[in-house]
């Protein structure tokens, strides 16, 4: 189903954007608006298309179908590579590429100029650096910051490239299941840092997958819903976020429940 038009002014609009590789629909007929200082979760089962959408919408992937605008730009009539530069993306396909030996200071130093390489191949300024350590600070992973990179938990690595993907002072942020693979402890400290993103005025759009109601953080106040390469619903989380939707969404009975703002979800029929 269309989602709401965004409120504010267009940051990202996809409309009846679909996605086909080798007769599969990835992707099938999406129709989002993303407003500006709007904080969005996808959620949906694996292989619901949600890691697809991101790469659409952040111009990483381009659709077979359809119309994707991008903070005022449509895909394949601008180049890309210079909205890229006004975005910033943290998922497991970047994560691949970090050196392990680097510090974690250096790491994110290097997404000043988009790239993984050590620090010596390009010139950063004193501004730079210090501007490196600020969003360390900002993800409290500040004392970690001349740790190696591969000596850190799964949970810090994550805040991290978080922090990496922060340099360049983006307009738009896409986290893609930041959470997978992370401890409760290491859960609950991303979650915590991610909400105190998203109650900072100056911080960018940010949109969120995952696949686990209990990751949305507080402060994010829209969901966009998906199965099987489609949108279940879309709009404002207090009213697309219930035990009807999600139960469509995974296919299955679900109970959905609200805690001093966090959401909770079980099968219909499991104790609490």
């Amino acid at each position: 189903m269309p989602t709401e038009p965004a409120v504010q002014s267009e940051v990202i609009a996809l409309e009846r954007v679909s996605v086909v590789r080798d007769g599969r629909y990835l992707l099938n007929e999406i129709n989002w608006h993303v407003g500006r200082h709007e904080r969005w979760v996808v959620l949906g089962p694996n292989g619901a298309g949600k890691t697809t959408m991101l790469q659409v919408a952040s111009t990483y992937m381009g659709p077979t179908r359809g119309t994707v605008r991008l903070l005022g730009e449509e895909y394949g009539r601008v180049d890309s590579r210079l909205l890229k530069e006004r975005i910033g993306y943290a998922g497991a396909g970047p994560a691949r590429l970090v050196r392990p030996e680097m510090p974690a200071v250096d790491i994110v130093v290097t997404g000043r100029h988009a790239s993984f390489v050590p620090t010596r191949f390009h010139r950063y300024s004193n501004d730079d650096w210090e501007s490196a350590r600020r969003q360390l600070d900002r993800l409290a992973v500040a004392h970690l910051a001349d740790r190696r990179f591969g000596t850190l938990s799964s949970g810090e690595r994550q805040r991290v490239l978080i922090a990496r993907s922060m340099m360049t002072s983006p307009e738009v942020l896409f986290l893609d299941e930041a959470m997978t693979g992370l401890d409760l402890g290491a859960r609950e400290r991303l979650v915590a840092a991610l909400a105190d993103l998203a109650a900072d005025p100056a911080s960018p759009v940010v949109i969120l997958v995952t696949h686990h109601v209990e990751e949305i953080p507080p402060g994010f106040g829209h969901l966009l819903l998906m199965a099987d390469g489609s949108v279940v619903d879309a709009g404002p989380i207090d009213r697309v976020l219930n035990t009807k939707t999600l139960s469509a969404c995974f296919g299955q009975p679900l109970l959905v429940e609200q805690r001093a703002e966090r959401f909770h979800a079980w099968g219909d029929g499991g104790r609490r």
